[in-house]
Parts: C-alpha cells; structure tokens; sequence
C-alpha cells in the first residue's frame, strides 16, 4: 500500500474554520487553543479541550482574556497531548499523541436539545459537513431518556441506529455513579459514523457486544454535567442530585472528522499527516506500506505533536514535561534509525508541520526556528546515546554464551536508560546466537507505563482536584515588600509539621502567617526574602519565605527566643540582602532586553534565578554566543547602569501591557491585571534604541545606577535550543572581577610572562607539549614493533599456536596505551595469518578474529570475557573485536588454553 493521494474534500483546516465558525454563528465567542502546557498544576500537559474552563465549570463568571463581558457560550479548537498510551502511537492506525478538540461550551447556558440538535445540523446540513445522515448513529446512557427523546422525535434519527450502554461507557467521570468521585457528573451522547462496508462487514448492532469497529467510528462525543454526585445511600444506591447550574462539555477530534470528510482509510492519510508520511518514505527509500510500516506513522506523528509542544515554550530536559517530550522525540528518532535513518532527519519535518498547522497556531511559525534547533540538537545528542547503547549491548552479549538469553530486565534497561529499540535488541542478539526475554522485557515495560499513566490521569478527580488544608480560610496577605522592609504585623497562623501550632518556643521551626508583610515570597525566579521577626521577649530568624497559590504568604522561621503565639505583633525587618537582590533582578530585566537586541527577537526566557549573590538566565538560542556578542551584550546594560534611568512600576489591564510591548515570560499563565516594571530611557544600539518593558511581580532598585556594575562569568548549554547566562551586579561583580584579575596575574607570574602576554606563552606551551606528545606517541610505536618481532611475519615474539581449532597468536606487550591495543591487535592479525589475536598489557586486552573465524564460530567478546575474569577485570564486545580492562596480563595469557 502506498501514501494515497491527498483528498479533494475540504482540508483539515477548513473543517477546523468551519466548526468554529458555525458556533460563532449560535452565538459562542469563539476562543484562542490554550498553551499545551496545562493550565493547572494537576497534569503536565493540557489534555482535554474544557480544561481550560475549569473555572467556569465549577461556576466561576464566564469572563476571558481579550473579550468584555461574560459569556456563557464559546468554542475552541485545542491542542492537547495525551500520552498514557504513547506505546500505541503508530501501531494503530487512530492513536495520537497530539489531538485537535473540537469543542463547544456552555456554562450554565444551554443544555442537551441545542448541543444535539447542532451537533446534527453541523455533521448533516450541506451548508457544513453535509455527511449523509442514514450512515450517523449514536450511543447514550442507559437510563437517559431525554436524550433518546430528542435523537428520536426531534432530530429523527431512527431507534435502531442508537445504542444504550452503562455508566461505563457513556457517563463522565466513567463509572461516577457507583464509584465516584463526588461533585459534577453527568451522561454523554456519542456520535458515530458508518464508513461502509470497505472498512468492516460488521454491523451496528454487533458494536454493542465488540465495542470496537473500523467501520462505525466515533467522532463526537457530547457531555452533560446534570448531577451532583454525592456519597451513596447505606444500601450502596448512588445519590444523584440535579445540579442548579447545568453545563455542555462537547469533543470532536480533528482527525477523526477529517478522515470521516476526506474519506481516507486512517488518520495518516488525511491531508496533514500524508505529506509527512511521503517524506519520510522519500527519505528512508522504503516506502509506505499501510498497516505494517509502523515506523512511518511514529515519526510523521511525533514530530507533529514535539514541534507543537516545544512551540508552546517547553524546553527538553530530565523531568516533568521536558522529559516527556525528549521521549517522544527519541521514540521518534528510533524508528528513523529502524528506517535506515542513521542522521539526523527529524528536524527536516517541522517546516511541514508549520505550513499544514501554522496557519492556526501561529506560535508555530513565530518559533519554527527554535523548534527546528532543539530537535536537531536532541537527535543529535540522542545518536551518540544510540551509539553507547550498542556498546551496553555488545558487553552484555559478550558475556553469554550462544544459545542463552538476555533478560527481560537488562532488555528494557537498555531502552529506558539509552532509547534502545527492543526490536534491535533482538537484531543484535541473533548476531550472537542469543536469545531476549521478550516476555520479562513486556512486564518491566509494562510496569513502567503503569507508573506513567498514574502521572497522566485526566478523569474528574485529577482535573478538578479537592483537599482541605489549614490554610484554606486565611486571606491573601497584604504584601508591602515594594515600598517597606521594615513594619509591624500580626500574627494570623502558626504552623509545625503542616498543622496548627498555637505558639513556637525557643528552639522550634515553623512556618508564621502575618496579615501583612514586607517579606518577597519566592517566585518569578526571584528568590524568597530572609530576615528577622521581633516581638517583646522573642526574636526569630525568618529563614525563607514562599506564597500558597491563593495568594498567602508563608514565612520559614527558626525562634531564637522567647515564645511567639497566634495573634501576637511582631516587627518583620528583611534583610539587607534584598538590596543586592534587588540589583539582580533590575539586571536580569536588562540582560533579557540586550540578549533581544544582540541575538534577535526569537530570544525568549526559559527560566530564572535571581538572588542577592548572582543571577541565572535561561534563554532560547540555538548556538553559544561568540566573545563579541557577549561582550555586546554585558557592554548594553553597562550602558543602562551609567545611565541611571529610573525604574518605574505600575498595574494595568494586560491588554494595555501588551498593546504597549511589554515583554511576557513565555508559556506563563498572566491575570487580568498585570504589574508592569519599565526602566524610562532605552540606550542606542546600532541605528535603534533599545528599551527594557516587563511584566514582572519582582522586586528592583528604584535606577538603573543603583546596580553599580555589571558582568557576564560564563554562557553554557543546558538544554536542546537553551543556553543560560550566569552574571553577577554591584559589589558581586566587581569582587569577581578582582579575583580574575589577580588570578591572571599569578598565571603569568608562574610563566614568567604579563597578563597581556599570557595567552601567547600559554599557546607556547601547548605546542611544545604537542611535539613532545608526537614524539612519545612514535616512540610508543617503534616499542611496540619491536616486541611484536620488529615488523616480520609470524615466527617472531608472536608464533601461531592451534587452540581449540582456531589459529591464535598471543602477545603481552608493555609500554604501550590501552587506546593503542586495536591498532596493534590489527597489525598482528594482518602479519601473523592467525584465526585470532590476543594483545594484553596490564592496563587492557583486545581480542580480534576474523570473518572466516567467526563464521566457524569464533567470538571474540566471549573469549575476552573470559580472559579478563582471570585476570581481575571484565569486558565484551562483538564477535569479531572485543576490548577489557584487566590488572595481570600474564593471568589472562595463561587463560587462553582453558577459553577456547
């Protein structure tokens, strides 16, 4: 089967506009996708297309960013990532990673008769999808009626094409009346299409009983919250009471509609996938074949929902969302490799995703370059991972015999820790004549996925969350950390070990809740303020401070004296180390803005610390900046400091920051009301002036002049497409600066030489090391020609002996580098006409044999193997070379009659 040509029936975005056009037409604002990144802390990614509306959902007024007033209609299109399930992306012909929702909502607006009947109008009218209507079924709840009444008597659709099924399959939260959780419930309606007969013979009423179909596809499913779920009766019946404040969750995947419209036999067929699915075919040169050719659908898949991911701000990394998406993108690049791609390739997709997507998701092509570089830095990094992961292989494998078997344990290592395909675990080990625990491998995996999909819930309970806490009913504190460090407070909550205290003594730690304050709570990178609490007969240390997402301060103490007691008032002074926190974080803002002019506008944060003795800045670059840039870059906020503009903060509608060019923190989650922080002059840069506009809840000196100084100490690279700056200000930067200098000096003392001349003797230096290494490395040589019998034949230090039918030539040589011992073992195995070599010195071993040798059945990783075990040390390899560390060279000689 080959990539189907593209479908003539309206594209994927057209369908997308369609939809949200046609709610637009019933009076629905129509909404921008939210972020990938969730919304809320209760899973990594956004997972379906209401979770942005969870406030609503729970009642909360119906008011979005960019619209005035309320509105109790919207709809959506929004990207979500799913991936509980990741191991069946590509080997199904309908699981995604990436899905497109479809959605309309209504809170506490309309309810079942308009989200059906325009559900129907939609799918059915020939001014929209215009699908013919005797091919359209349905599903609904057992028990609900009213919903049968309307399919039935108002929208016409015949009975014996709906189909009742339990609270299993058709309620929201599955299974909510008997099993829970408590709180807003409801059944759902399911839409389903007949794709005839080329798809499936089987027919609909046989989908009541299999439950699965690749004729009769779902492709809407309409959500009504109608019930308050509350704890069941004693006798186990569940109490469903009607909620007052009724609302519409619907979801129609993107894809699903577009290959029911298109008509095309599965998801990878429709007019976005296909394109990539032939590029990659043209790439590998093995062509689309349909339900086998596994690895197409994963790549063409996974660089779809990584480009989009990354676009939205995440950046790869060993946790949370960055090391979900490194293992998407490596899956994918795994099955490139299984393709026959060995380079890197991926990163050449994304310009497709951009121009089939892009035009909906403008973040796409805003970042396509900072996408196109993380990818290609990750399969990069990834390829060299690949290339460990087959010598992990090589040693594992050299340690059995022919005819064992590599445990399912040690099989599932190899693809957890390395990205290492079992697939090609088990291509490897038929080399060897070894077999792999594929059953062990399926449970380790299997236990794995148990844990991940635990992280990547999205039912109910997870989405809308609960839980008391003591701190529940405290107001936000009143923060005046902007314009006081030093006022009087009352004590509203004491805390020890996450409860109510009532009072800490001398000795106690605990966590104190004020009323007011002038301690800065951690966030925005800006590290929590330190300081003292002071109260007649007490004193504590306040060791850190941080603030509940609700807005309460809490101040980490340590009470030096006296008793502290709910109520009391104390004196909060901060320390004086905010000031130099302070310098930071003015200078963090500048950094931001000379990165921007120096390096361009795709600059974006990804991170920071600001504290009192230095600040980190994470930043989207591709590359390492070049001495010059850095030195532009440290140069331009210089320029700001001597300046000494003032620094200016105020609050406005985030509209109007944004209409005024305030730069935001990419991916971050702002209110409606922002705080905005502007130092009031730029500084010239080339034939523009370069200006610094933040939003930012931080604290800052009130002119730039008050940051005294300013220096860059190092430019590295911690992520794909992420650099990060260390620099430091005021007294902190100047301190650095000293210790460089006189460090400079010292060196150039030892080398008799200025500090302006030092790089031209260290250069000195290294050249006469160079020649000396060249002539150590020739002596090295001429040794080691000597000991194998001065260049000759077979005869000389290394005469053939017959071991085990095999001709082997053995050699102990000294003087000689481990890295040394593959040049010298090819030497000796092209001079002597032996079957097999055996090099050992006291550092190392390396055994090699020829094609012909290892045809017979030679293998060199198990016969070193067994050698450096009698030789203190251990190693492997492949059939034909195998290498190992040892400590007896002798001992491991003296195996060779016993090994083979």
């Amino acid at each position: 089967m080959t990539v189907p040509a593209l479908p003539t029936a309206p594209t994927t975005a057209q369908i997308r506009e369609q939809f949200l056009h046609f709610f637009e037409s019933k009076g629905h604002l129509r909404l921008a996708s939210h972020s990938t990144i969730a919304p809320d802390p209760t899973t990594l990614f956004t997972v379906a297309g209401m979770q942005p509306f969870k406030a609503q959902f729970m009642g909360a007024p119906a008011r979005f960013e960019g619209a005035e007033g309320v509105h109790k209609r919207v709809t959506t299109a929004q990207k979500c990532l799913r991936v509980g399930d990741i191991e069946n992306v590509g080997r199904t012909l309908r699981h995604c990673s990436l899905l497109e929702m479809l959605g309309n909502f209504s809170f506490g607006d309309y309810f079942k008769r308009e989200s059906l009947t325009w559900a129907w109008e939609f799918l059915t009218s020939p001014d929209w999808m215009a699908l013919d209507a005797s091919r359209l079924y349905a599903t609904i709840y057992e028990d609900d009626q009213e919903a049968y009444d309307i399919w039935t008597q108002e929208i016409g659709l015949p009975a014996d094409h709906i189909l009742r099924f339990g609270a299993d399959e058709n309620f929201w939260p599955a299974d909510a009346p008997l099993k829970g959780p408590n709180g807003p419930c409801g059944p759902c309606s399911e839409i389903f299409y007949d794709r005839g007969p080329k798809y499936g013979d089987d027919t609909w009423a046989e989908y009541a009983d299999t439950r699965e179909s690749a004729r009769f596809l779902e492709i809407w499913n309409n959500v009504f919250p109608q019930f308050d779920r509350q704890e069941p009766q004693p006798d186990g019946t569940p109490t469903l009471s009607p909620l007052p404040f009724k609302n519409i969750d619907t979801g129609m995947g993107l894809e699903r509609i577009a290959t029911v419209v298109q008509d095309v036999y599965d998801f990878y067929s429709n007019d976005v996938f296909a394109p990539i699915v032939a590029r990659v075919a043209e790439l590998s040169g093995k062509p689309y074949e349909g339900p086998q050719s596994v690895s197409h659908r994963v790549v063409a898949e996974h660089i779809r929902s990584v480009s989009m991911v990354i676009a939205d701000g995440v950046q790869l990394s060993n946790t949370g969302r960055g090391y979900t998406v490194r293992k998407i993108l490596r899956r994918a690049s795994r099955h490139a490799y299984l393709l026959g791609l060995h380079e890197p390739v991926l990163h050449t997709l994304v310009p497709l995703v951009v121009e089939k997507m892009g035009g909906a998701y403008p973040e796409l092509v805003q970042n396509e370059a900072r996408v196109t570089a993380a990818i290609r830095s990750e399969e990069e990094r990834f390829l060299k991972t690949l290339e460990q992961g087959t010598q992990r292989l090589d040693a594992l494998l050299g340690k059995l015999e022919k005819g064992a078997v590599l445990s399912g344990d040690e099989a599932f290592t190899l693809y957890d820790t390395y990205g290492f395909p079992v697939d090609l675990t088990k291509e490897i080990a038929e080399e060897y004549g070894i077999g792999v625990d594929e059953a062990g491998y399926a449970e380790s995996l299997e236990r794995a996925q148990e844990l991940a999909r635990a992280g990547s819930k999205y039912g109910k309970s997870e989405l809308f969350g609960g839980g008391a806490s003591v701190l529940d009913d405290l107001a936000p504190t009143e923060f005046i950390g902007y314009d006081e460090l030093d006022a009087h407070s009352k004590v509203l909550a004491l805390l020890a070990g996450g409860e109510n205290a009532g009072q800490l003594s001398a000795g106690d730690e605990g966590t104190v809740v004020l009323d007011r304050t002038p301690f800065y709570a951690e966030g925005g990178g800006e590290v929590g303020d330190i300081g003292l609490l002071e109260w007649p007969g007490g004193e504590a240390t306040v060791r850190d401070t941080t603030k509940t997402k609700g807005g309460v301060f809490l101040h980490t103490v340590a009470v030096v004296r006296g008793e502290l007691k709910d109520g009391d008032d104390v004196r909060a002074l901060v320390d004086a180390s905010r000031q130099a926190t302070e310098r930071h974080h003015t200078a963090t803002h500048l950094l931001q803005a000379a990165l921007r002019a120096v390096l361009g506008e795709g600059v974006h944060q990804a991170g920071s610390l600001v504290a009192p003795d230095r600040l980190r800045f994470d930043f989207s670059h591709a590359a390492a900046l070049s001495a010059e840039e850095v030195a532009r870059v440290e140069l331009l906020v210089n320029r700001w400091i001597q300046a000494d503009s003032p620094v200016n903060w105020q609050t406005m509608p985030i509209a109007q920051a944004r209409t005024a060019g305030a730069t935001a923190l990419f991916g971050e989650k702002y209110g409606d009301v922002v705080r905005v922080v502007t130092v009031e002059r730029g500084v010239p840069f080339g034939d523009h002036t370069v200006t610094s506009m933040e939003l930012c809840g931080g604290a800052h000196v009130t002119r730039t002049g008050e940051i005294g100084s300013f220096v860059i100490v190092s430019d590295e690279n911690v992520a794909a497409g992420v650099r990060r700056i260390e620099a430091l200000a005021g007294e902190a930067a100047v301190q650095w600066t000293r210790a460089q200098l006189v460090g400079a000096q010292r060196a150039a003392a030892l080398l008799n030489t200025s500090p302006e001349g030092l790089a031209g003797r260290i250069e000195n230096v290294q050249a006469t090391m160079k020649a000396s290494e060249k002539e150590a490395v020739a002596l090295r040589r001429q040794i080691t020609q000597l000991q194998m019998g001065g260049g000759g034949a077979a005869g000389g230090a290394a005469p053939l002996r017959e071991i085990g039918g095999y001709r082997v030539a053995a050699l102990k040589l000294s003087g000689i580098e481990s890295g040394e011992l593959r040049g010298a073992a090819d030497t000796l195995l092209e001079q002597s006409g032996a079957d097999l070599v055996v090099i050992a010195t006291d550092k190392g071993l390396v055994v090699k044999a020829t094609k012909d040798a290892v045809a017979r059945g030679a293998h060199a990783g198990q016969l070193v193997g067994k050698l450096a075990a009698a030789a203190g040390g251990k190693g492997g390899g492949r059939p034909d070379m195998a290498q190992a560390g040892i400590q007896d060279a002798d001992a491991a000689l003296a195996a060779l009659d016993s090994s083979l």
